[in-house]
C-alpha cells in the first residue's frame, strides 16, 4: 500500500504598482516571455490548477443587498491585483518557493500567497 501525500491549493495573488510608465512593447514581449516561461514549467511539474490576468478595473459592492456600488481600483490606491495563479502545494513552504520564482518579483511586483479554504460540499 503506497500512500500519497495530499496536497493542498494556494492562490498566488500579484499586486502591482499603478504608478510610474507602462512598459514598452519590446519590454512587454521580454516581460511576459519571462511569466510564460514560468507560468509554463510550473504547469509541467502538474502544479498548476488555474490562473487568469484580472481587469484593472472592477466594481465594490458593500451594505445590504449590494446597494453601495463604486468603482475600483480606488483612485487613491497605490497598487492593484493584477491576476492570481491557483497551485497545488505540499505545504506553505513549498508554495512559497513556487511564488519565489515569480519574474515579477525583479519587476517590483509582490506576490501574496494564501492557502485555500475549501468549504464543504453544497
Amino acid at each position: 500500500m503506497t500512500t500519497e501525500s495530499k496536497k493542498s491549493q494556494y492562490v498566488l495573488l500579484f499586486h502591482h504598482s499603478v504608478e510610474g510608465p507602462d512598459p514598452s512593447p519590446a519590454e512587454m514581449e521580454l516581460i511576459m516571455g519571462r511569466w510564460m516561461a514560468w507560468m509554463k514549467s510550473i504547469g509541467g511539474r502538474g502544479q498548476m490548477v488555474g490562473h487568469n490576468r484580472l481587469q484593472d478595473t472592477g466594481k465594490v459592492l458593500r451594505g445590504p443587498g449590494g446597494k453601495a456600488v463604486t468603482d475600483g481600483p480606488y483612485v487613491e490606491s497605490k497598487e492593484i491585483v493584477g491576476g492570481y495563479i491557483l497551485i497545488n502545494a505540499d505545504n506553505y513552504a513549498e508554495a512559497v518557493e513556487i511564488a519565489r520564482g515569480c519574474p515579477g518579483l525583479d519587476d517590483g511586483i509582490a506576490v501574496e500567497v494564501r492557502a485555500v479554504e475549501p468549504l464543504s460540499e453544497l
